[in-house]
This record gives C-alpha cells, structure tokens and sequence, in this order.
C-alpha cells in the first residue's frame, strides 16, 4: 500500500474550484476530487497550526492532549505519567503513523513544521523526517523537488509507504515567486464583502483586520489596508495566487506517480491544517477564531480502490482521518483515540459521519465553537483584542461568511448549541488525564498566546460580566 498526503497550510475548501469557487485556483487537485471522495464538512478539532496538527496525528482532541495554544503550557503534551510505557508501540498512546509502520509501511515527512512550532512529537512513527530548511518560509518548488526526489528514490524503492508532503504557500506573508504572475488580476472579487461592511471593519479593531493587514509579503500589489472592494479584490489576489501555486507543484508530483505507473495504487489524501479568514469577523489572511471559515478544512481521498467522483456531506474531525487510514492499511484503532474511521463513506459510499462537532481556539482568542445542522454556535471566552461578543450564531449554509449574527433572534438555538457545547466538555472532561480544561488554562496563565501581555493585564480580555451580542464586526 502507497499513502501520500498533502497538507496545504491555510487552505479553506471554497477557494477550490472543486468546493465552488468561481477562480480557477485548483486543476489539478480538481482532477484529484473527481477520481475520489470529496468531503463538505470535514474541520479541524483545534485550531490553529500547533493544536491542529497535534489532534491530526494523535487522533486525540487538544483537551485531551493539552495542545491548545502555541505558547505557554498548553503548547507541550502532557506526560503520560507513571504509567508511561517503555515505548509506544502497540499501546494506547501510539500515534497513528507509528501504527501504518508496524503495518510495514516505510513513513516519510517533508516538512519544516516541526522545528518552526518545537513540535517533535508529530514526528511519532516516522521512519525519515526531512526540513525543507526554511522555517515556512518555503514556496511551493521548494517542497515538491524534495517530494519527487523522494519518490524517485525511495518512493521506488519500497513497496508501501506512507509519505506527508507539507506546502506553505498559501500561509502569509504570500511568498508565490513573482514571475509566476498573477493568473487573477482580471478576475472580480466575491460579492460578499460589501463597501457597507468594509466600512464597518474600519470602524472596529484587532489583529489583522482592515486596518492591520498581516505585514511582510514580497509579493506585489498587495495593499497596506482594506479601505474597499478593489483592495479587497487585491489581497485575495495575493491568496488565490499562492493557492494556484500550490496546485501547479501538487500536479507535478501527481504526475510523478503517473509516470512510474504507481498513481492508480496510491491512495492520495488532500487536506489542510486550518482555513483562513479573508475579512470574515474582520480578520484578513488569518486563522484567530474559532469560526466555520478557520475551522472547516478542505478534504479530498482518491485512488486505491476509494470511490469516484463521490461527495460525502456528513460531519468529521480531521482527527478522524489517521483512524480511517489505519484501517485501510489492515490496522486497528487504539484506545486513546478520539478519531474514529468514516473507512466505509470511502468505500462503500456509507453515512457514517457525527451528529455534530465541536472545535476550538485558544492561540489568537479563546473560542469553542458547535457545528450542527446548518448552524455554527460560537462562544467567546476571551476576545484576544477583536470586537467579538460572548455568542454569535450563523447560518453557514445560508451565510457561510458569518455576515449575520443571529443569537438575539434565535435563542432556541442558541440554547440547543449550549446544551450540545456543555454535553461535549462534560464527556471530555470524565476521559481526561488533567482536571482542567486546558482552555481555561490559557486564560489563566495570561490568555492567548499571540495576545498575551499586549496591555499587561493576566484576565483582561476574558468574558466577565457576559456582554450584549448585538454587534459583530463583520
């Protein structure tokens, strides 16, 4: 069996042409989603980078885990304690890559992230580990020489194998080479974002909102504010091109496989660490809340026997997606996991996905947030410096870029989405090796990571009394 994963930071599935984007961004991984299973409400359990990849490749929540920050405390694992085994092989704490190994797969990572985040413990089962050397700083030629140079020599080589590919373009600042050009510049922006709104992000404040776009891209044209549409139209310019970037090298490599006749028989997994606000809740090129855009990650399987051309609309955690290929790979699910494989919605086209979801955010602001029916309840437990207020509710199927917030009009629902909140946190809580939820331990050693400390004050920022959530900042 042949593995390949391709984890695009800061991807959001509706710049894909697959997903719907009216941009032509995705050829080649619009080819990829048309031989596979395309899946609409895949997200991410913990956000942003550090959580996120910490709950991939454990398959465990970031309050089971601790990993819900990029600082501080809750940025390390915690220790199994006494109980910590010789090793973690075949225990309840091996992490899924292990497993593939001890099913035979030769595991490889190409990535920088490790080093960049002090994350080593991603590197769990991995058999070679290779930094691309910049410090995600790298475009997306960098990282796809090094993936064909492993698949021509070891990719050849083995048998089976389980290789993690890592792009970074789409992340800020936007690095796509200059002379790849801009295939957008004549392409309009989406209507969403209207001037009315835009005025009103004006109005407001945070960490790169209208007035604090993200500092240090090289690329050109991008503007130092969004005072209007057409500045909007060239931020997004700067996005949808590191997006196209991305995808040309994602075909090189797919061609690669072509090539040596292996494409067929490798199972090809395309996702995301998170999504990335371009304006909506007034945060441009970031990933601070805990919302359906920063949250909801694109995720496309083919080939190796996977269905083709299906869409699957059920609910799952990222975190689901190493239990799914464990199995696949003849391997079985281990006791610490919270991920739980949707294996049949691959092959057989089955419903198996969760009754809803719950995800969080504790690096840029401390949010927990519930994803059921088409609704996104999201609940603020400190602002981390942004204009939020303690509950906002979206219709994400009718307004998928948070534009309306609907708590004071539907307090029904906003009580059903507590309920199902407080349901998810008690059953954390009765499996957790630590009596506190990491989330409000962030809050207490300071808040925020990427906030802490900018006015001096430990709970400045923290929900208390509970505001009125009349008003959003768009």
């Amino acid at each position: 069996m042949k593995i390949l994963y391709i984890d695009v930071d800061s991807l959001r599935p509706d710049h894909l042409g697959c997903y719907g984007y009216a941009r032509d961004t995705s050829p080649n991984i619009d080819r990829l989603a048309a031989r596979g299973v395309r899946f609409t409400n895949h997200y991410a359990s913990d956000v942003p980078c550090l959580p996120s990849r910490t709950a991939l490749f454990s398959a465990r929540y970031g309050f089971h885990t601790g990993v819900v920050n990029h600082g501080g405390l809750q940025a390390d694992m915690r220790p199994v304690g006494e109980q910590r085994p010789f090793n973690y092989h075949h225990t309840d704490h091996q992490f899924w890559v292990d497993a593939l190994r001890f099913q035979g797969l030769h595991t490889a990572m190409i990535s920088p992230f490790p080093g960049r985040h002090a994350a080593w413990h991603v590197q769990q089962g991995f058999l070679e580990t290779h930094d691309t050397g910049k410090h995600a700083g790298e475009t997306a030629g960098d990282v796809s020489a090094e993936a064909l140079r492993w698949i021509k020599e070891r990719g050849m080589e083995k048998d089976n194998w389980f290789l993690y590919v890592n792009f970074w373009d789409p992340h800020t600042p936007y690095r796509t080479p200059v002379e790849f050009g801009n295939p957008f510049a004549d392409d309009p922006a989406p209507e969403w974002l209207t001037e009315d709104i835009i005025l009103r992000q004006r109005e407001s404040y945070g960490p790169m909102s209208a007035r604090d776009l993200p500092k240090g891209s090289k690329w050109p044209g991008l503007p130092k504010e969004i005072a209007s549409r057409e500045d909007f139209r060239h931020w997004l310019d700067g996005y949808d091109t590191a997006i196209r970037h991305v995808d040309e090298h994602v075909g090189k490599i797919l061609q690669a496989l072509e090539e040596a006749g292996i494409l067929d028989d490798t199972v090809v997994v395309l996702s995301a660490d998170h999504g990335e606000n371009q304006g909506e809740l007034n945060v441009y090129g970031d990933h601070q809340t805990a919302d359906h855009i920063t949250c909801r990650i694109p995720l496309i399987i083919a080939g190796g026997g996977v269905a083709c051309g299906a869409v699957d609309d059920d609910f799952h955690y990222q975190l689901d997606v190493g239990p799914t290929l464990a199995e696949l790979a003849g391997g079985s699910r281990r006791g610490k996991w919270d991920g739980v494989s949707f294996l049949p919605a691959l092959t057989s086209g089955q419903s198996v996905g969760r009754p809803y979801l719950v995800v969080n955010q504790a690096a840029w602001s401390c949010q927990r947030a519930v994803r059921f029916d088409n609704w996104m309840l999201i609940r603020t437990y400190h602002d981390g410096l942004k204009e939020f207020p303690e509950l906002m509710l979206f219709d994400v199927e009718r307004d998928p870029h948070e534009t309306s917030n609907l708590a004071e009009q539907r307090p029904d629902i906003v009580g059903a989405g507590l309920r199902l909140m407080d349901s998810w946190v008690a059953e954390q809580m009765a499996t957790s090796s630590a009596p506190v939820d990491p989330m409000w331990q962030v809050i207490h050693e300071g808040g925020p990571f990427h906030t802490r400390g900018m006015f001096g004050g430990r709970l400045e920022n923290a929900r208390s009394p509970a505001p009125s959530h009349d008003h959003i900042p768009y």
